[in-house]
């Protein structure tokens, strides 16, 4: 793959190497120290995978319109998800030219095993905590949405490739899990080999950009030393779930977990806030001031309406002396409510963990994944619960 890319304009600095622990997981690695700023690799765009260019290449003699027409009549929403279409296209396309592909050196170096919510089975998300479950089955049903479309028949694809189910769902994770999106000059989605097999860190080292031309860039964002991994972040470290969902790994280092009250969703979006900032701090349990504003506007949605539309105002304008009286007055409810939630949460993941042992290791290979996933639930939540019961 490496030789490849070289003969084609890749450009690396003297040290930077592909590295594996024997299994065809890829990443990268410095043998050389490397100064923050320096620009570690580039790949030019005749490499590049491009959701716009690719629209341009088969809008004209495949039926790419047809397709995406359809696509978007199953579902409203997965017009945003069009340029990933068109990635899956292209990479179904390269595919079925076997080695006489121009990308076959790198696709035949790609991952065959994933282990993210598209490759996810039922029994898999009944192993799994509402929040963690919704965000897999998610991700799976869009696949199945591209799955659909492409097997229509509008555009002409190898029918032995689409009508495969193992390649069809490689190629969905391929053009899912590596391409890095952008806003200009036009918002697109793009892979640029080589760049692609950078892993995530908390911590990242270097970053990923593309130029006007669709140029690829790695830049070294800190100081990186001999005999470390080159690493990018792949989504927001405060919540590991989405990264578990949509790339099938439980990022180290999590500092903070979602607190998991998706039953709460009419309240969080009435109060603004993001998941980001309803967290439980995975080291010390420690509950963020915004878990308690959602379970405390749940309870006084329930008692008085007025009330309610108090303390919505004090949110919104970041009064934070009324907000305080309200958290004073009904601190105990409040404390309850989040309370049973933990309670809730800690007797739910741990029978779905021992749903998860049962399983037979040949068959759900994802195991051990989603059981890291539910221990890290356990861990926090087990914390947080023995602060909440020493408050009262």
């Amino acid at each position: 793959m490496e030789a490849w890319a070289l003969e084609n304009g890749y450009q690396k600095i003297d040290g930077v190497e592909l590295y594996s622990e024997g299994d065809d997981d890829w990443s990268m690695m410095t043998n050389t120290d490397i100064p923050a700023g320096t620009t570690i690799m580039f790949i030019p765009s005749n490499l590049v995978l491009s959701s716009d260019e690719i629209a341009k290449e088969y809008g004209s003699n495949f039926d790419l319109e047809l397709t995406e027409n359809a696509l978007k009549q199953m579902e409203r929403d997965l017009a945003k998800r069009l340029p990933l279409f068109r990635l899956l296209v292209k990479i179904l396309a390269e595919y079925g030219k076997g080695d006489n592909s121009f990308y076959a050196p790198w696709i035949n170096a790609l991952p065959t095993q994933y282990y993210n919510g598209v490759s996810m089975t039922d029994a898999c998300f009944a192993c799994l905590p509402p929040y963690a479950s919704l965000l897999s089955m998610n991700e799976r049903n869009a696949y199945n949405r591209f799955l659909n479309a492409v097997r229509k028949g509008f555009l002409p694809l190898n029918p032995d490739v689409i009508n495969d189910d193992t390649v069809m769902k490689f190629a969905y994770n391929v053009a899912l899990t590596r391409f890095h999106e952008v806003f200009v000059p036009t918002r697109q989605k793009l892979i640029a080999p080589m760049a692609d097999m950078l892993n995530h860190s908390a911590e990242p080292n270097a970053e990923i950009s593309f130029d006007a031309e669709n140029n690829c860039y790695v830049t070294a964002i800190a100081d990186v030393y001999a005999g470390s991994l080159l690493s990018i972040s792949l989504g927001d470290p405060t919540d590991p779930t989405p990264i578990f969902a949509k790339y099938g790994f439980l990022p180290t280092g999590c500092n903070t977990i979602f607190c998991k009250a998706i039953h709460l969703e009419p309240q969080i979006n009435e109060l603004g806030y993001e998941f980001n900032e309803l967290l439980f701090q995975t080291d010390t349990g420690e509950v963020y001031p915004a878990v308690w504003d959602i379970f405390l506007l749940k309870i006084l949605q329930d008692y008085d309406a007025d009330l309610a539309s108090q303390f919505i105002m004090a949110c919104q304008n970041n009064d934070e002396a009324t907000k305080e009286t309200f958290h004073s007055n009904y601190f105990a409810y409040t404390l309850e409510a989040l309370r049973e939630h933990v309670y809730s949460i800690l007797s739910d993941v741990d029978q779905l963990t021992m749903n998860a042992q049962s399983y037979d290791l040949e068959t759900h290979p994802r195991v051990p994944v989603i059981v890291a996933h539910n221990n890290l639930v356990r861990d926090t939540f087990s914390m947080t619960a023995s602060l909440l019961d020493s408050m009262g």
